[in-house]
């Protein structure tokens, strides 16, 4: 490229170099810059540097001074995300199982750019892909833009639908059939990616874990099942289908043990209503899809919450125990 061309591209370099060369912990003096300017073959000198931050800081991007004995440094202080903030995010995408190990580290690399080089380094020594268990199929991503593409166009959505048989093939849900469905929400919960629409075949509203679905298709036809959809809390989805498997709603007493409240608000949220009984418990109303779960979830907690109510659900979960009780040497071999 031309000199002069290159000249042209000087306040683009000037970002490049603060860009991926600082942060708060990390500064260049303007010797410094003018040097990494020239490795580019553009010539810059003190004051047209000046004028340039200050055409980068009109345009948003924050170049702060920090005085150092006899030395004038500069960094870039305003990024999308905070050093923390992008380690969330980091270490989301490596724990989705629904992403491929391939997609996991191309997305870890774009998310990589957003921070500076140093930062850079220091996230990449935390990842460590390899060895954990991923989605094998890449295709997860063209399900989810085409799910994204018929929920912004209000179309519904066609698909197959599969489950693993003991020899780790696939195995046609509906023998083949394609499932119609109006795609309302996309939920993550346990680590996994489902689809929340409106099923065409039940008239109800269901759910469908993204990574086994195959062959998605939008169809030119206007979303059913609105009505259905509203009654649903969104908000309380995930907290009433435990781990996204369904069952009948039922509104559940449950008899907590004090030490017990962290569990419920991490489980139904803080809005859910705690009713002191005595110093030692409290009774809470949540409405959940009563299911083996919902039960799985409360063995799986100790005896600090107990069910109190209705007495139905109280004989499904006796029901429960004394299945599992009866048929202990199902588990043990």
């Amino acid at each position: 490229m031309a000199r002069g061309k290159k000249q042209k591209l000087k306040l683009f370099y000037l970002y490049k170099i603060m860009h991926e060369e600082t942060d708060q912990t990390h500064y260049l003096t303007m010797t410094q810059i003018i040097e990494k300017l020239g490795s580019y073959g553009v010539e810059a000198d003190r004051k047209s540097l000046y004028d340039d931050i200050e055409t980068l800081e009109v345009f948003g991007i924050q170049i702060k001074k920090k005085r150092v004995g006899a030395y004038t440094y500069y960094y870039a202080a305003n990024r999308p995300f905070e050093l923390a903030e992008m380690k969330f995010l980091v270490d989301a995408v490596q724990a989705s199982k629904f992403i491929s190990e391939k997609e996991t580290k191309v997305l870890i690399t774009k998310l990589l750019d957003l921070v500076s080089m140093n930062d850079a380094k220091m996230l990449e020594r935390d990842v460590h892909v390899p060895g954990r268990i991923k989605n094998m199929d890449e295709s997860v991503y063209h399900t989810v833009d085409v799910l994204f593409r018929a929920m912004s166009e209000d179309r519904q959505l066609r698909f197959h639908y599969f489950q693993w048989n003991i020899k780790a093939e696939r195995e046609m849900r509906r023998n083949g059939d394609y499932y119609l469905v109006s795609p309302w929400a996309l939920h993550y919960d346990d680590e996994k990616y489902y689809l929340v629409g409106y099923d065409h075949k039940h008239k109800e509203i269901r759910h469908y874990r993204v990574d086994k679905m195959l062959d998605p298709e939008v169809v030119d036809a206007k979303r059913k099942g609105v009505t259905k959809y509203r009654k649903k809390d969104q908000e309380k989805y995930t907290q009433q289908h435990f781990r996204m498997f369904g069952g009948e709603l039922q509104t559940v007493t449950l008899l907590c043990e004090i030490d017990m409240a962290n569990v419920i608000v991490d489980q139904f949220g803080r809005d859910i209503q705690m009713i002191p009984v005595d110093e030692e418990h409290f009774t809470v109303d949540v409405e959940v899809a009563v299911s083996s779960q919902f039960f799985g979830w409360l063995v799986g907690i100790g005896g600090g919450v107990k069910i109190a109510g209705p007495e139905d659900v109280k004989m499904r979960m006796r029901e429960e125990i004394e299945m599992i009780q009866g048929n202990s040497t199902r588990y043990l071999h």
